[in-house]
């Protein structure tokens, strides 16, 4: 459990490595998924299979549906910030970038926690984070080089990843003071059949993909690995984390997504890493070590 200094036990660091792989490696599965697929099919892939695989194993545990539109209110709202937003928002902004810049951006999710936080009333937004905020928001301009490069479309592609960023705050914000007693697996599952039928109306409008060419098996792989491993089994051990430790600290895992992202994007895609986004990378994580407060507090001592 968190402890009154905001310190995390071993065992939810120990779940927040295994999630920064999970999501880190689903920068990687779009980069390979989008090749093939428009970016709103691809979402609805990943969240209606994510949902099919879940629901077996919400039935074995005999955990109880919502049964009243009150019930399930609050799932549409975080399935709304943490799925369909975000998870759209994400793929398309890598139709401009690489996977490795958007995983980069997103590891500015805790930056945007503690400001929505703050302006909720749930948090203080002290002066360790506030610079934590301002070091991490230069950071992202270090990133971009100075520029958002808006004639070369990688602009876009940066402001669509970091309104990601934010949306998850808001649904960090929204789960805490809604379903912060929802078990972690029915809170997985029922968020992510509710964004199946968004996303299923939004695909459907957009892109129809039943006119689409049917993708090959290497693209069938990877919108399984995004479904099974970066979905399923992330949200599940995301809410647990979530429940023990609170919305900042479990959004510090984007500080370690990066690593695997770029890894993956490098080694499998080829993508180039330059030293501008080591040198932002680097900012950011310090930012967010800044608002942790833990390294701190060790040299204080």
């Amino acid at each position: 459990m968190t402890a009154s200094d905001g310190r995390i036990d071993a065992r939810d660091w120990a779940l927040l490595a295994a999630l920064s792989v999970l999501w880190g490696g689903s920068f990687f599965f779009n980069g390979v998924v989008l090749l093939e697929l428009p970016p709103f099919t691809l979402v609805f892939l990943r969240v209606a299979l994510a949902a099919a695989i879940l629901l077996p194993v919400l039935f074995a545990h005999r955990l109880p549906f919502p049964k009243a539109w009150s019930e399930w209110r609050p799932f549409f709202l975080v399935a709304l910030f943490n799925n369909v937003l975000p998870f759209s928002l994400i793929v398309t902004g890598q139709t401009h970038i690489p996977s490795g810049l958007a995983a980069i951006l997103n590891a500015t999710t805790p930056l945007f926690t503690v400001l929505v936080m703050a302006a909720a009333g749930e948090e203080k937004l002290i002066v360790r984070r506030v610079a934590g905020v301002i070091v991490g928001l230069a950071g992202v301009v270090i990133l971009r080089g100075g520029g958002l490069g808006f004639e070369s479309g990688q602009g876009l592609g940066v402001l669509l990843c970091l309104a990601a960023a934010l949306s998850y705050g808001v649904s960090a914000l929204i789960a805490r003071r809604a379903l912060s007693d929802s078990p972690p697996l029915a809170t997985a599952t029922f968020q992510l059949m509710a964004s199946s039928l968004m996303m299923a109306i939004v695909a459907a409008i957009f892109e129809r993909p039943w006119h689409l060419p049917v993708p090959g098996a290497v693209t069938w792989l990877a919108v399984l690995g995004l479904a099974a491993l970066s979905t399923a089994l992330a949200y599940i051990v995301f809410f647990q984390v979530l429940r023990r430790s609170g919305p900042t600290n479990v959004m510090l895992v984007t500080l370690l997504v990066p690593v695997t992202a770029i890894l993956l994007g490098a080694f499998v895609l080829g993508e180039r890493i330059s030293l501008r986004e080591i040198a932002g990378a680097l900012v950011i994580g310090s930012a967010l070590l800044l608002i942790d407060g833990r390294v701190l507090k060790h040299f204080g001592r």
